[in-house]
């Protein structure tokens, strides 16, 4: 099956993938949009695990207020270079996770920031091992590893402070 240049332009437009990559994608999926997404995905998060443990200096600083001004929260994400930092797509991330925060109230970023104790409440404690506000049906950290690979960079949940009134 031909791959036509405007079922090329269809994926890139969705996925933000590389020209020839939806191409590639297309072809091996016999033109399937679908499936082609699928592998898509697959393939940015094979190539996001090779990135993790790069550093990390560029970023922002999100803030978030509740409605009502009652709880607030600051979050670092950070990412490997200034011009992801800027895309409105990072800002989007980093405001959806200031959201998380406020919304769920963890307590930590990771994992590995949890006593042995604690290591069964991960889920709860911890913001990477929460169900997704805007997606329960999977965790934070795989909404970070997407950006991952959507960005082509590391990007990483610094750290983040939440208040609330008479907490």
């Amino acid at each position: 099956m031909a791959i036509t240049a405007a079922q090329v332009k269809a994926l890139r437009d969705e996925t933000s993938a590389g020209v020839m990559e939806c191409k590639r994608a297309l072809e091996e999926t016999g033109g399937d949009a679908d499936a082609a997404r699928d592998l898509l995905r697959q393939w940015g998060l094979a190539r996001a695990a090779t990135k993790v443990g790069r550093e990390v200096l560029h970023g922002l600083v999100e803030s978030y207020i509740h409605a009502g001004g009652r709880i607030g929260v600051l979050l670092e994400l950070n990412c490997e270079t200034d011009f992801v930092a800027r895309t409105e797509e990072f800002r989007g991330l980093a405001h959806d996770l200031a959201m998380q925060v406020a919304a769920t109230n963890p307590r930590f970023v990771r994992r590995d920031e949890l006593s042995a104790e604690q290591q069964g409440e991960a889920a709860e404690l911890c913001l990477l091992a929460q169900p997704y506000i805007r997606d329960t049906g999977r965790p934070v950290e795989d909404v970070v590893r997407e950006a991952m690979a959507r960005f082509g960079e590391n990007v990483e949940v610094r750290r983040f402070v939440r208040f609330e009134l008479g907490a």
